[in-house]
């Protein structure tokens, strides 16, 4: 039932949230004006080598011994019986209770670089820029199954629901770009057939605000859906609703004190941001012959190569973490035909956006990392594949202050485990929060009563033999 006072009410609120709209939408029509997330971190307690990072993710677990880590050893015993010194009481995958028998690598090496560094020979183009990388040949893993080892790349923890850490990057140090969010995630598809879906979980803020989670652009076709408005809609209109409506959250969350309030407000307003930013960035037309040639790519086909061309533009914009997923890595047959394939979609890609990034003089501040979720057994499954093993895998760094060049730690003769220099994922993390200026085992958020870490809670180190 209407009284004049709800009347008098509604009225009340309506010719408020006009008023609060108006000067909302102001802002909203004029980017320049637009301020970008900040982090919760003031100070950083460490220099900051890294203002960004891109983090190249080869999923589904690309083999170490047809990639970055050469064994003749391994070659010399094809076909023989793996010594059971190796894998006795060892975790094994789809192998586990199976005849294990040597697989030699499938492809030859070459040398690379003033250090002669070898790695496979179908990398030539990563080859050329080897003196700006560090290979990192003992990367070990918690995890040996797809979905949970992606997990604990991700978020350290092989538990869903933990914040990944392009969110943990986000939510210490915030974002420079304005009109686009400070983690952005991009997929391409490989040729082959082993192309698993990632979850979006990969990319969840956990328990940390939602607004530190990662987009997901489309690398094909609208890469957001439903960014253009709709026939009638003008972009005025669509800023007068986005505005009226966060002027009623923004009332609302004055009562409750509700930072999910919060994080919906930012939400609505980078969305209406992104409609004019997004089209932008996908734009590649004014990037040239030249640039479009060095990738080895053509705009909008949906590529690894283009995904990287487009992460070097989110860089010049300012997200603070952009991570490229390329599936079709999980080779448990056809190992050899299949890393054939896969170093013709990213040999070119990866080279060029290193040489791109240094040629623009932003290397020296962005963070690259190239890794998997897991490497590959030296034994051989179903003759012509290796199955997921997580005691040995090759992950490689350039950038922010990484020293090119050089190979840190080894495996065993035949490619099975760490036994050099051993390196953890929590080290790889704390590595790169160090280059970004934060102490990992300070850096934390409670949860459950906990100080929770991206690093976690296992006594992870600093790769500091790595760091220029």
């Amino acid at each position: 039932m209407f009284t004049r006072s709800n009347l008098q009410r509604r009225a009340f609120l309506g010719q408020s949230s006009q008023g609060l709209g108006a000067i909302a939408l102001a802002s909203l029509l004029q980017p320049a004006h637009a301020a970008p997330m900040r982090g919760v971190l003031g100070k950083l307690p460490l220099p900051q080598k890294a203002n960004r990072v891109i983090w190249l993710t080869m999923a589904g677990g690309p083999s170490h011994l047809e990639t970055f880590d050469p064994k003749p050893k391994l070659a010399e015993m094809d076909g023989k019986p793996m010594p059971e010194s190796f894998t006795k009481g060892q975790q094994l995958a789809q192998l586990q209770g199976k005849p294990l028998n040597c697989f030699g690598p499938q492809h030859k090496f070459a040398k690379f670089g003033k250090n002669q560094i070898e790695i496979c020979e179908l990398f030539p183009q990563i080859g050329s820029v080897i003196d700006d990388i560090c290979l990192i040949r003992s990367m070990t893993t918690d995890a040996i199954n797809h979905d949970p080892a992606h997990m604990f790349m991700n978020t350290g923890s092989q538990i869903a629901g933990r914040p990944s850490m392009g969110s943990w990057i986000t939510y210490g140090l915030g974002t420079e770009a304005a009109d686009l969010p400070g983690f952005v995630v991009l997929t391409s598809l490989g040729q082959g057939g082993q192309n698993q879906p990632i979850a979006a979980r990969q990319w969840s803020s956990g328990f940390l605000p939602s607004k530190y989670q990662g987009v997901q652009l489309r690398a094909k076709g609208d890469p957001v859906l439903y960014l253009t408005n709709p026939n009638g809609v003008t972009r005025d209109r669509q800023g007068a609703d986005v505005a009226a409506i966060n002027a009623l959250n923004k009332q609302h969350d004055a009562l409750v004190d509700d930072p999910e309030i919060a994080t919906r407000i930012a939400q609505y307003e980078m969305a209406f941001q992104m409609q004019a930013s997004v089209p932008d960035l996908m734009d590649v037309s004014a990037e040239g012959a030249k640039t479009l040639e060095l990738y080895g790519c053509q705009p909008g086909d949906g590529s690894f190569a283009s995904n990287c061309l487009l992460a070097r533009r989110l860089a010049e914009r300012g997200t603070r973490f952009i991570q490229l997923y390329h599936k079709d890595w999980d080779h448990h047959g056809g190992v050899k035909l299949g890393v054939g394939q896969k170093a013709k979609e990213i040999d070119r890609a990866c080279m060029a956006l290193i040489t791109d990034l240094k040629q623009r003089g932003m290397l020296d501040e962005t963070l690259i990392v190239w890794a998997g979720e897991f490497g590959r057994t030296p034994m051989s499954q179903g003759g012509s594949g290796r199955d997921h093993h997580n005691k040995a895998m090759s992950v490689w760094l350039t950038g922010a202050g990484i020293q090119g060049g050089i190979v840190h730690g080894a495996t065993d003769d035949l490619g099975y485990a760490a036994v050099e220099k051993i390196t953890t994922v929590h080290d790889l993390h704390a590595t790169m929060l160090h280059q970004l200026g934060i102490k990992h085992d300070a850096f934390s958020f409670k949860f459950q009563g906990l100080d929770a870490k991206l690093s976690g809670v296992e006594g992870a180190k600093v790769i500091k033999d790595i760091l220029a």
